[in-house]
């Protein structure tokens, strides 16, 4: 039965996408049956796998539409490990569509519930937003991981977030859980990320992540290639972080 963690902060640009995309590889590597399902309307995932949006079929707009079945929309990939449940920036629409849906909050549950025995983990992108995708996300999810970079504001938001996963927990989702917060764009080189490093572990006492993905302009290139770090350069440091996050992913799940 899949592990579902649902990947997730309302703040842009913080590393969620890139993430997402790198620890399903990982995973997938690590020979674990890996579905990544697409749920931000920009299809940046879609994007860091090198599909093209515009020849896609059905996707996760039909999927929250009840319109198509999960299996429906998935797409293989080189490496038979590794799934992708891909999106179109129509599904901006869909959520305006679904608001006065019933169940429109069990939606992505719904369909996530016919496939978890098939896979050894599911993974969500979430928007980076506190939108009805992303509670769709965290009522589908047995673990959240929450991105947050080592910079300024860095915990901007994240109370609101945990706002939102309190209530999610209390109305609908009792056992989600944090899995753990992982530090992004982290240059040990600078006291400012140390200091921000610091300030994140004495807010999550015992979630922090070991591995930190460090700011790595190999890490910033993969996605325009449309593949994976591990595949773009896997001997860089980003590469390097997020095989260890994934194994630390695994270590924390079992």
């Amino acid at each position: 039965m899949a592990k579902v963690i649902t990947i997730t902060n309302q703040k842009g640009g913080v590393g969620k996408t890139t993430t997402s995309v790198n620890l399903a590889f990982y995973l997938a590597k690590a020979r674990k049956k890996t579905l990544i399902i697409d749920l931000d309307p920009q299809g940046n995932a879609t994007s860091g796998f090198g599909i093209e949006k515009k020849d896609l079929g059905k996707t996760m707009c039909d999927v929250i539409l009840r319109e198509a079945e999960l299996p429906d929309v998935i797409l293989d990939n080189k490496n038979k490990y590794l799934f992708i449940a891909p999106t179109i920036p129509e599904l901006a629409n869909v959520e305006q569509q679904i608001s006065t849906m019933e169940g429109k909050f069990t939606v992505l549950r719904d369909a996530i519930n016919k496939v978890r025995k098939d896979y050894d983990f599911i993974l969500i992108d979430s928007p980076p937003s506190l939108s009805l995708l992303t509670v769709n996300g965290m009522i589908s999810a047995d673990y959240y991981i929450i991105p947050v970079q080592t910079e300024f504001f860095a915990m901007e938001g994240v109370a609101q977030l945990l706002g939102t996963v309190k209530h999610v927990k209390a109305l609908a989702n009792p056992n989600l859980e944090l899995l753990g917060v992982l530090a992004t764009m982290y240059d040990r080189r600078t006291t400012l990320s140390s200091q921000v490093l610091s300030e994140i572990k004495g807010a999550f006492k015992g979630k922090v992540f070991e591995a930190t993905i460090p700011r790595n302009v190999r890490l910033a290139e993969a996605p325009s290639h449309g593949v994976p770090i591990g595949l773009y350069d896997r001997f860089s440091k980003g590469a390097k972080a997020y095989k260890n996050l994934a194994q630390e992913v695994i270590e924390r799940t079992k």
